[in-house]
């Protein structure tokens, strides 16, 4: 009688932990965190965001509409990090940490904005809409950026190509776009640098 009691408890006991297991247990993100790095010269890029699915819907012209600034991922904010200072859109950008937001375009170049602040986009709205005076404030660089239309991307993805070893390309693909453009490590200005040194 008494082991099985005991039997009893012990089996109560496990049922009742693997319930509290499976009630913290939580479903899985719908746009998952994703990241990705590459060194590039001498400065390490990395890139930290949210991987949204299309799922079937239209994403550009309808979910994210054109003309209006988009945090280029989900959830949290788009963030890109230089190691060390590069050149982007003809701008020479200090090491750090910087949101990228882009503008779709129906037709021609998308506008990609590196946030100073790397702020979410989410800061600039007012009365329900994205303020794009603000965003253009806080811009430490904004330019077109390649866009190129074609292809279905199911998952958000970012890329960070090598290239020459000295300029890098970064490329966005998402649904049936893809945009990319070039940062310039400044790897001559460097060894110039490192050179006048001596």
């Amino acid at each position: 009688m008494k082991n099985s009691k005991s039997l009893f408890l012990a089996f109560a006991l496990l049922l009742a932990s693997s319930f509290s297991a499976f009630a913290q247990l939580q479903s899985p993100a719908l746009s998952p965190a994703a990241s990705v790095s590459q060194v590039v010269g001498f400065t390490k890029i990395s890139i930290d965001y949210s991987s949204p699915a299309v799922k079937g819907r239209k994403i550009f012209g309808e979910i994210e509409k054109y003309g209006v600034t988009w945090r280029a991922g989900a959830n949290a904010q788009t963030v890109i990090e230089f190691s060390t200072p590069v050149s982007v859109g003809g701008k020479t950008l200090r090491a750090g940490k910087y949101s990228i937001f882009m503008t779709p375009a129906e037709s021609g170049d998308w506008t990609v904005h590196l946030n100073s602040k790397a702020a979410s986009v989410f800061a600039y709205m007012k009365d329900g809409k994205i303020d794009e005076e603000a965003v253009a404030k806080d811009d430490a660089v904004s330019f077109k950026a390649s866009t190129q239309r074609g292809g279905n991307t199911e998952r958000l993805q970012y890329h960070i190509s090598a290239g020459d070893n000295k300029v890098a390309t970064v490329t966005m693909a998402w649904e049936g776009v893809m945009v990319s453009f070039p940062v310039d490590t400044m790897v001559d200005q460097k060894m110039e640098q490192f050179k006048s040194q001596f």
